[in-house]
């Protein structure tokens, strides 16, 4: 079958579209096979730190690229809710890119009739990591959320989610472009990444700051997040895409109330399994009633996956990275 083969861990560059055998046995985070005939593939930050040897959950080379898959099962576990013939969204962690891929069965949703497979494939990466952000601050209705990367695949799909949900999204975006995405995907106000952006957040929220900071960014932006946050309000570190780990002074925790929470969702379900189970049911229903709709800002064949990769790395990304497969 083809697919998109990393040959080396150097970045995009390091792989190309090669014949490979298909997919034997289960996925290793898998306790069944669950075998797909990919049509889609979503491809995301985690993808590309992985072609660098970066991400902690990388495959060493010679390896298949690409995160999660949308398809039509072939095999699936007898005890996983899901047949022959299914049009699923999974999580495969890498092996997206290929005919075939290994899907994880405890983060495979069913994709409505609504949704084609280019959107599928950038649907459960995104939308798990929005939901299971709001889910770890303990997010509530009519809540004011701040939204870092706002134009990309987790960005929008937060906006999205926190509108969905009866909050308030407010974006942080860099350029005019990104705004226009960023206010497509639900953002409600918006404003400019540079000197002065917390002012204005607090500005917008008649001084008091936000209740909620999604923050997919990082690097420098970190403290003034900390900043806009209302008197008890909480952050969500989502990951690191501006490159720098940043560090907190934990007395500003303390003289506000405030709480930093990490969010990753593999060991919280390997020690909560049931949340797995929650956050299925609650994409499959979003998305079933359209409340939620992934935006896939770039499509491309298989031919182009290291384009698909080069976006992201060049930052020139909006909304989800998609290869079509078939």
């Amino acid at each position: 079958m083809r697919a998109f083969l990393m040959q080396e861990l150097t970045g995009p560059s390091g792989g190309s579209v090669s014949e490979v055998p298909e997919p034997k046995g289960a996925h290793p985070w898998a306790d069944g096979r669950l075998l797909i005939d990919v049509h889609a593939a979503g491809v995301s930050f985690p993808d590309l730190l992985q072609t660098r040897g970066q991400y902690q959950h990388g495959a060493p080379p010679p390896y298949v690229a690409g995160g999660e898959v949308s398809g039509v099962v072939v095999e699936a576990p007898e005890d996983s809710g899901l047949r022959p013939g299914d049009r699923v969204a999974s999580l495969s962690v890498w092996g997206a890119l290929a005919e075939r891929a290994l899907g994880i069965p405890r983060y495979t949703v069913k994709l409505p009739d609504g949704l084609d497979f280019v959107e599928g494939a950038a649907l459960y990466l995104n939308y798990a990591t929005a939901w299971f952000s709001l889910h770890r601050v303990g997010f509530q209705a009519g809540e004011h959320v701040l939204v870092h990367g706002a134009s990309g695949g987790v960005g929008t799909a937060t906006l999205q989610l926190v509108r969905a949900l009866g909050g308030h999204p407010i974006a942080v975006v860099s350029t005019e472009d990104k705004e226009r995405v960023a206010r497509d995907a639900g953002a409600g106000q918006v404003v400019r990444a540079g000197d002065g952006w917390a002012a204005e957040v607090r500005e917008l929220t008649g001084g008091t700051g936000v209740q909620v900071v999604v923050d997919p960014v990082g690097g420098d932006r970190f403290t003034d997040s900390l900043r806009c946050l209302d008197v008890g309000g909480r952050l969500a570190v989502v990951g690191f895409a501006a490159g720098s780990i940043p560090s907190v002074k934990v007395n500003r925790l303390l003289l506000r109330d405030l709480s930093v929470v990490g969010v990753a969702l593999d060991p919280y379900v390997a020690r909560f399994p049931a949340v797995a189970g929650t956050l299925a049911r609650e994409l499959e229903k979003l998305a079933g009633s359209g409340e939620i709709r992934p935006l896939a800002g770039h499509v491309l064949p298989l031919a182009e996956a290291r384009r698909a990769l080069e976006l992201i790395d060049t930052r020139q990304a909006t909304g989800k990275v998609v290869v079509r497969v078939r």
